[in-house]
């Protein structure tokens, strides 16, 4: 019970609770989920719409409805046969009084026992914060917020006690304060009441009398003393390595185990951690615990244990991991470019270059993107970590003369070419691949420095190299071996640290807001070097997978993606005809709102994402007869619009809005709807969409197909068992409608065919359907989805390169997945009851099973078919995909 066949991932907060959830779980029962997978259920923020900001990890969320309503879920869903996962948060808490812990040390600082909890430095050296937590809350400069009254003196007469108020923000007054008045409080609130000369000085007072420092919230890049999540300044970053801290976040989660509420775990953004393989050995020690109590409730002993881990090109898992695999990104990634034509990629980027006023390459944004979140959003984290290593060469005769300032110099180098989220040298030394990361890293830094053999800069990346790489220390001079080691070890932690949100914000949050050749290739996991997979370097990463990590997830939609799988599938069709695609988006460029400064780039991408989200039931005709639908999407793209140029940071952003470019972007959007010409234009980028719609589908189907049936456990994201369209969070969290998935849902007898009607493509049925017939062949047949490895199958013909055919065998039993790639137009009949159209394009394809596997002793689950064997020895395509572009064979 505790390995997931298939899991179901589920949104949770005040709009859809644990006990909404409760009443779902019939429908994924009947869908084939084994197990439910939760967002985090630990108490968050009030109003909080993810669960990621917790305030408290010890309780269930009362948002969510408590533990009772948690026990209320897990019951239903042991009635139907599935478990329950949860995501975990170890790695930060919310900044805000309301987390007790936080609060606790923003009232006692250094003298509260939850000060070791928080990843706080007390020692800056700003005299100003020492002994001091940076609280960058302000809406505009400290004097200013003073003087305008912003920030007031509070009395709460419930417990007697004061507190400083900002805006909505309630922030402790240290203890002493009101031990120390014996006025009433309306006086002492009055004498501190910032209206008046008298009480501005007071208040300002006062203030400097707490541990914490009040500051605009412009300053936080460059002052703050603590971890963040990412430069989130509303996540604190929580030190889970001390013993204490790791006991507190996870004793609720592993009880949760130990009584069977919970099967495994999800553990939300490992690379934040300080150690990760440590603390990943240690929590499966917690979990292995509770072993004996499970099989006492007839559980299975072991526990699910996977992580949210992005993997670059080349890069694996740590092998010291004791996890089941990652969360899914990078097979969302290979699936994706799987479906996208190589062929496309030269022309598509040359087109983008064009459009964009050739930027550079996309190696050289990238690297800009990253020069520039370490000189305005991670400068403090970046001089933290040039404090650590200054104090290294310090503390060795022959190294001491090498400067802040060098040092600063060479580091931002290696940082700005770390091609990997983090080297794990913490545990143990570089492992071979932190070796070979590192040095990709000091060979681009050493280019771009200019530094050749022996040189200084060579010579100090060579020692940036030693002292960060995890080995145990060695001191020369004077200097203790003890404090020694203990400065490289802060360093290593803080390079460690620092780099994960370095390339998440730079890749994800940046450049893939501002580099668009295709974006469907955009897409948390991917990399921007890596546009499309051939058949063979897919079946060898999945072959790859299967043998590390046979029960990782696999995904095609998360909570966190840019873009909805459909809409992904949608796009990569762009690339089977691009020459047609640039044509008829150069000349939509031209007149979307010429005259309008909004950029020809931001305009292309803008068409990308009206083309790839334009919803299936809004005909180019309804453009002029459904003006509340094409609002009401055009609301969810202009929502898109500002967030991805503010990410984008080349024309606004979120800290420096530029509120005319944003109108320009606005009034583009706007004259879609506002002018005849634009009217027109955009029923053309309907009928466009439309179009193209339907070979997405075809896409979709292929996807969806090998997500459920490639070795791994397939992960479906809330709602995509339906066609997907959504954009970027929020829009991808938006309400599902479970009544109407219900009502399509069929019978879970696999002996009937499919419905493949044009109906069941525009409804979504026959994705739901597919999915359905996968997960009941997993459930009938375990053994072999879990073990089996997955043999390609050869094709050959005439389009033998578009057709992904692979085999999964064990115990006797076989099962034959057949899903297209690259001719989705071609097959694009399929979806509008015209299959004998689309049959044709596989007249001269077959494929030849290996020896042991008869045709004859094989059935489609999904046309109910059985399948033919030619003379020859092969079955031809023709045959095999009658009435539906992908085929799910299973030995009878």
């Amino acid at each position: 019970m505790s390995i997931p066949r298939a899991t179901a991932r589920l949104q949770l907060h005040a709009g859809f609770t644990l006990d909404d959830a409760c009443a779902q779980v019939p429908y994924y029962a009947r869908l084939g989920a084994s197990h439910l997978y939760l967002s985090p259920i630990s108490q968050a923020r009030d109003g909080s719409t993810h669960g990621y900001d917790v305030i408290d990890h010890g309780h269930v969320s009362s948002d969510l409805g408590g533990h009772a309503a948690l026990l209320r879920l897990a019951a239903a869903a042991r009635a139907h046969g599935l478990g329950l996962i949860a995501d975990i948060v170890p790695n930060h808490m919310a900044a805000h009084p309301s987390n007790a812990w936080w609060a606790d040390v923003l009232r006692q600082g250094q003298d509260s026992p939850y000060s070791r909890y928080f990843d706080i430095d007390w020692h800056t050296p700003d005299p100003a914060l020492r002994g001091k937590v940076l609280l960058p809350v302000l809406p505009e400069a400290y004097g200013v917020s003073l003087e305008t009254g912003v920030i007031a003196l509070t009395h709460d007469p419930r417990h007697n006690t004061y507190a400083i108020d900002v805006g909505d923000l309630r922030l402790p007054v240290a203890g002493d304060f009101s031990r120390a008045t014996s006025h009433a409080p309306a006086t002492v609130c009055a004498e501190h009441d910032a209206r008046t000369a008298a009480g501005r000085r007071r208040l300002h007072e006062l203030l400097e009398r707490q541990h914490y420092h009040l500051a605009w919230w412009r300053t936080a890049p460059e002052q703050i003393n603590w971890r963040r999540f990412f430069e989130i300044s509303e996540l604190v970053g929580v030190r889970v390595e001390d013993d204490a801290v790791f006991d507190a976040v996870h004793a609720l989660p592993v009880q949760l185990v130990r009584d069977g509420v919970l099967d495994g775990l999800r553990i939300d953004h490992i690379d934040g951690l300080a150690a990760p393989g440590a603390y990943l050995r240690r929590l499966r020690r917690a979990l292995f615990q509770t072993g004996p109590a499970r099989v006492e409730a007839g559980l299975s002993r072991d526990t699910y244990l996977i992580v949210e881990k992005i993997l670059a090109d080349d890069e694996t898992l740590d092998p010291r991991w004791e996890t089941d695999g990652t969360t899914g990104y990078d097979f969302m990634d290979q699936v994706g470019a799987l479906l996208h034509a190589p062929s496309a990629q030269a022309q598509l980027e040359a087109f983008w270059r064009a459009v964009s006023g050739g930027t550079g390459s996309v190696s050289e944004q990238l690297l800009l993107a990253r020069h520039r979140m370490l000189a305005r959003h991670f400068p403090a984290e970046r001089q933290a970590l040039v404090r650590a290593l200054t104090r290294i060469a310090r503390q060795d005769l022959r190294t001491r003369d090498w400067t802040s300032a060098s040092i600063d110099r060479v580091l931002t180098a290696l940082l700005a070419a770390f091609p990997v989220y983090r080297t794990y040298a913490d545990d143990g030394g570089r492992s071979v691949a932190d070796q070979k990361w590192f040095q990709v890293a000091a060979s681009a830094a050493r280019a771009a420095l200019g530094a050749h053999d022996g040189s200084a800069d060579d010579q100090l990346l060579s020692l940036l190299q030693d002292w960060l790489d995890g080995a145990p220390a060695v001191a020369h001079g004077p200097g203790a071996t003890h404090a020694l080691h203990g400065a490289r070890e802060r360093a290593l932690r803080r390079f460690q640290q620092l780099t994960p949100p370095l390339a998440a914000k730079a890749l994800e949050d940046t450049l893939f807001y501002r580099h668009g050749p295709l974006l469907s290739r955009n897409e948390v996991g991917s990399s921007p070097a890596r546009f499309a997979l051939s058949a063979a370097a897919f079946h060898a990463l999945c072959a790859a997978r299967a043998r590390t990590h046979p029960h990782a997830m696999l995904a095609t939609a998360t909570h966190d993606h840019k873009r909805g799988e459909d809409s992904r599938a949608r796009l990569a069709v762009l690339s089977e005809d691009p020459t047609g695609w640039i044509q008829t988006a150069s000349a939509w460029i031209t007149r979307l709102a010429p005259a309008n400064a909004f950029t020809p780039a931001d305009r292309y991408l803008l068409l990308q994402t009206l083309v790839g989200a334009w919803p299936l039931e809004l005909t180019a005709e309804d453009v002029a007869t459904r003006p509340q639908d094409v609002s009401a999407f055009l609301k969810r793209i202009a929502q898109w619009q500002q967030k991805a140029l503010r990410e984008a940071k080349l024309h606004t952003s979120w800290t420096d809005p530029d509120a005319s470019y944003e109108q320009a972007a606005q009034d583009c959007l706007d004259s879609l709807v506002n002018t005849t010409d634009g009217l027109a234009l955009l029923g053309e980028i309907a009928a466009f969409a439309l179009r193209v719609a339907p070979a997405g589908l075809v896409n979709s189907l292929a996807q969806t197909l090998l997500r459920n049936t490639l070795p791994g456990v397939p992960d479906l994201y809330q709602g995509t068992d339906l066609w997907d369209f959504s954009l970027v969070d929020p829009d991808n969290r938006r309400p599902v409608d479970y009544e109407a998935r219900a009502a399509l849902l069929r019978t879970d007898d696999v002996e009937t065919p499919i419905n493949t009607s044009a109906t069941a493509w525009r409804s979504g049925a026959v994705k739901q359907a597919l999915i359905q017939r996968a997960l009941i062949l997993r459930a009938r047949y375990p053994d072999l989805f879990s073990q089996a490895g997955c043999t390609p199958v050869q094709a050959h013909g005439a389009h033998a390169e578009n057709v992904f055919a692979f085999l999964r065998r064990h115990g006797g039993r076989d099962v034959l997945v057949v899903a297209p790639r690259l001719c989705s137009t071609a097959l694009a009949p399929y979806t509008q009851d015209q299959p004998e159209m689309a049959r044709r394009y596989w007249e001269d394809t077959g494929l030849r099973l290996p020896p042991g596997v008869a045709a004859a002793g094989l059935r489609d689950v999904l046309s109910g078919r059985h399948l033919r064997m030619t003379a020859a020895g092969e079955v031809l395509l023709a045959d095999l995909l009658h009435d539906c572009p992908v085929a799910l064979g299973v030995s009878v």
